[in-house]
């Protein structure tokens, strides 16, 4: 093969974004949303986490700023010795400013409605929007990288979602806490997405 055409086919390769999109692991329940650290099913699984992404070639570790998807991606970070690059725009999506008393009604009726939210909340445009603007800027950073993301079902649902429509209500309710898919980027492309958990 002519060797201009090698470096050429190298060069493509090196600019495919691998994201390791991480949905944090099990949580124990406080109403401090930022705080909420793992509990002790949440931890064994992100040992789990870190040792199906310990032989992956990882370049960077990125985070939501909310301690359960931080500590879902720390073993990981450590192993690699990458500091966390947090991004506020990767926490999970505002659903109401109060309890609500159905979740899963509340949850299914944003998805229905992309523009409709509860007093206090985001909706699911609102919601893409911010999310999908910080995964932007991140897979600028750290394009041609491969990136571990530690973040949250709906928030990362919705991101998927921007790419790739069959990405909706049904596929989050499917996921599993934690959860691993790794999706490929060609430029702003989303060229695959594969599932690494399980």
């Amino acid at each position: 093969m002519n060797t201009a055409i090698q470096v050429f086919k190298k060069r493509c390769e090196r600019m495919k974004t691998q994201v390791y999109f991480v949905r944090h692991a099990h949580s124990d329940y406080t109403p401090d949303e930022l705080k909420r650290p793992l509990s002790k099913r949440g931890r064994s699984d992100a040992e789990r986490v870190h040792a199906l992404l310990k032989d992956q070639d990882i370049h960077a570790v990125c985070s939501s700023p909310y301690k359960r998807a931080i500590e879902t991606v720390e073993g990981t970070a450590t192993f690699f010795n990458k500091e966390i690059d947090l991004y506020e725009e990767l926490k999970e999506r505002q659903l109401s400013g109060e309890p609500v008393e159905d979740f899963n009604a509340a949850i299914m009726n944003v998805w229905n409605d992309p523009h409709h939210s509860l007093p206090g909340g985001e909706s699911n445009v609102q919601a893409q929007e911010r999310g999908v603007r910080g995964f932007l800027q991140m897979i600028e950073t750290y394009e041609g990288k491969n990136i571990v993301v530690g973040t949250h079902g709906n928030i990362m649902v919705l991101i998927m979602n921007h790419f790739d429509e069959q990405y909706g209500y049904e596929f989050w309710k499917g996921l599993e806490m934690p959860d691993i898919y790794k999706l490929t980027f060609e430029g702003n492309e989303m060229t695959d997405v594969v599932r690494v958990w399980g």
